[in-house]
């Protein structure tokens, strides 16, 4: 049976070892868009899906697919499919922590490197995340009533906003309540959490836990806060259901040291986001004046 090799406290190995899990840590801690996102592996740079039609599908011509008479031929229907190829993009930062200020700093150089280096990544992540579901073909949109900090208070109705947002994914067959989300900006969080019709709204609840950005729920969506989403919009989206996270490489680190000299923080992820059913996503545009 083979031996491991005896480790002490400070050794390369060990210090490597848990840098590489802070990194991670901390990267996992700062991602906010990803959580509503399925997510699958992949082994491929390029990667290839089919968009299914959101309307149902009905007869052509002018027969229908009820009424059939007796003895007579089906209708036939057709679904209809657009294919989509997407490639690989690659996510990287690394940064030096010298073995001297590792060591002599009146602060914690290597935890805050470790820190910012996972930070750099989440946050672009989550950037591009959120411009590709907003950008998307095909999603519902619909300005607000009236700007969530609008100078008349009682004009201001996200209520409104919001269920008329679940109303148009209804419509198109697509149940927000089944683990939908509400994406909001810093600014309008603060909105809603001053508006009378909010904080009023039986459905209305504060988390027990903030994690990962959530903040609490609204007419049955889970609030995620995060300064990804676009100033002067909300997002309504159906988690783990509108897009997939097609994963090649999941957030992964790694510490080369210099030995007497230096140590070099690095960390690295691979992947690419698939909006399957653009119908599952509804923006809320206007929400601040």
């Amino acid at each position: 049976m083979a031996v491991l090799a005896q480790q002490q406290m400070g050794d390369a190995g060990l210090r490597a070892e848990n840098i590489n899990k802070a990194v991670k840590g901390f990267a996992l801690k700062q991602f906010k868009m990803k959580q509503v996102l399925q997510v699958q592996s992949s082994s491929s740079w390029e990667e290839t899906f089919y968009k299914e039609a959101a309307a149902e599908l009905s007869a052509q011509g002018s027969r229908n697919v009820r009424g059939i008479a007796r003895g007579a031929a089906f209708p036939k229907v057709s679904a209809s499919w657009t294919k989509t190829t997407g490639t690989m993009l690659k996510w990287a930062a690394e940064d030096i922590v010298f073995m001297e200020d590792k060591l002599l700093n009146n602060i914690d150089v290597q935890a805050r490197t470790i820190l910012r280096v996972a930070r750099s990544l989440a946050d672009d992540m989550d950037n591009y995340i959120y411009d590709q579901l907003s950008a998307a073909s095909g999603i519902g949109t619909s300005a607000a009533v009236a700007n969530w900090d609008d100078t008349t208070i009682s004009s201001r109705d996200p209520i409104q906003d919001i269920l008329k947002g679940i109303q148009d994914m209804d419509e198109q067959n697509y149940d927000a309540l089944e683990n939908g989300y509400l994406l909001v900006s810093p600014k309008d969080h603060t909105s809603l959490m001053m508006n009378s019709k909010v904080i009023n709204n039986p459905s209305f609840k504060t988390a027990d836990v903030v994690s990962n950005g959530r903040v609490g729920q609204i007419c049955g969506l889970t609030i995620i806060k995060s300064t990804s989403v676009n100033e002067d919009e909300a997002m309504i989206i159906i988690g783990q259901r509108a897009a997939t996270w097609k994963s090649a490489v999941p957030i992964t680190s790694a510490v080369i040291e210099d030995q007497g000299i230096k140590f070099t923080i690095r960390s690295w992820e691979i992947g690419l986001i698939q909006i399957t059913d653009p119908r599952a996503i509804y923006v809320i545009t206007d929400t601040q004046k």
